[in-house]
Order: C-alpha cells, then structure tokens, then sequence
C-alpha cells in the first residue's frame, strides 16, 4: 500500500485495512479488527489528545509509518500512523489470521514449548482468554502460561486475536516504533483481499476509560479472530480477580 493510502482521516483508514496484510519477516497477518484514533485535543482516548511527547512523536510523523507503544508494563501495541505530518492519527491494529509463518508466533508466544494446534472453531464463542494478555516476550500472564508437558493447545483462531498477540506475533517491539511501512523496509501492508463493505461492522471502542462511545472500533463480523468486545473496567488497588481492562 501506497503513503496515500494512509494520508487520510484514522476513521476512513480503519474500516480499509479491513482484510489488508501486514508482513514482517517470515510473519504476515490479515487484519480482521481495528480502532482508529484522533488528533490533538479531539480524542480523547488517543495517546495524542495532550499534544506531543517523546512517547507519541512519530504519531505526528508522516503517515504510513509505524507507531509501538509500550503499555501496562507488558505490552507492546502496534499502530498505523494517518494524515500528514502534524495532524498526529492513528489506527490500532487489533486482531488477524496469521497466514503465513504460525510455526513462528507460536515459538514467539510460548518459547517454552510451541502450542500445539487445534481447529480454529474450537473454544467458547466470545468468552475472553486468559492469554489475551501476553508479555512481550511471549509468555502469558492470569492462566496462560505452557503447562507441564511444554505443549499449549491453542486455537489458530487465538494466535493474533488482540492487539498484544498480534504485536507478539509479528514479532513487534520498542525497536520497530516509527519504521516505514511504505518503503523497502522489512515491515509492509499489502492490498490483500479487502473486506466485504456488508460485512464491516463498527462499534465502540475498547477498554478505553474516556471517548469509548466513539464507534471506531472496525472488524470483519463473523470472523473467528476478531477479539471479545471489553468495556473499559477500572482497576481498584489490591484487587486482582474480575474481568481487567483491555490494551490500547
């Protein structure tokens, strides 16, 4: 795809990379979910609402360009710059099928021992996972951990569902923050097979505690990898059980 392509508005970018391909590597990922966030003073759920920092610079940075944030203290997110430089927007990128090199994510998401696979039907339908939380190194956190034995049983369907699996996935860290993604460089999104316009559903967005009725959450309806819709839940100092907050 084209500096073009991303030379608009987050919220007309989002619903387009809908079936779009982003590589890295031996890695490439279909995107199936996505969330788009505003500029300065606009949006307040986006990490620019404050104006620039050290954190969010390449936000305001020329469009096509890679945003990697770390959050929560375990986390990388990976996000697609939009606009021209200065107007600071972004898409977040959510959710994907790996279609090519999941023998890797998994040694990348449990490096003690791959998950095995399982049909990517299987599972509760909508029920959250515990390895949706997953550390940058690839281990999980609440449950998700290989048990004994160095095999993990893990639906294909679960190996970029979430915006920290896919960063995981595709191998996604601080070093990569503000890589072009429009050149020759080792990150690119392709034009894939766009998503079916009757398909794209949108709605609020996810686990963000401010500007969560804003409906630019995007994703393929009826696709297996799309995450679990989470509102936003806040934490209480000592409490450990009970559904957590998604990552942004």
């Amino acid at each position: 795809m084209d500096r073009g392509f991303f030379d608009r508005p987050s919220d007309e970018v989002a619903p387009d990379l809908l079936g779009r391909v982003i590589t890295h590597g031996a890695v490439a990922v279909r995107l199936t979910e996505v969330e788009a966030y505003g500029g300065p003073g606009q949006d307040p759920a986006s990490h620019t609402y404050r104006g620039r920092t050290l954190r969010n610079a390449v936000m305001f940075g020329d469009p096509g360009h890679l945003y990697v944030y770390f959050t929560y203290g375990m986390h990388f997110c990976a996000n697609l710059v939009c606009l021209p430089e200065g107007h600071a927007s972004a898409v977040l990128l959510r959710a994907g099928e790996v279609i090519a090199g999941a023998d890797l994510v998994r040694r990348r998401r449990f490096p003690s021992g791959a998950g095995g696979s399982v049909p990517a039907g299987s599972g509760t339908p909508g029920r959250p996972d515990a390895s949706d939380a997953v550390s940058p190194g690839g281990a999980g956190t609440g449950g998700s951990r290989t048990p004994s034995g160095g095999r993990r049983n893990v639906p294909d369907r679960d190996l970029a569902r979430g915006p920290a699996r896919l960063a995981v996935a595709l191998g996604f860290e601080r070093r990569h923050n503000g890589l072009d993604c429009c050149g020759t460089g080792p990150v690119r999104v392709f034009s894939g097979v766009p998503a079916d316009p009757a398909r794209i559903h949108t709605g609020p967005r996810t686990g963000v505690s401010t500007g969560a009725e804003t409906p630019w959450r995007f994703w393929i309806d009826g696709d297996p990898t799309v995450s679990p819709y989470r509102p936003h839940v806040p934490r209480r100092r000592g409490r450990t059980e009970g559904p957590q907050p998604d990552v942004r």
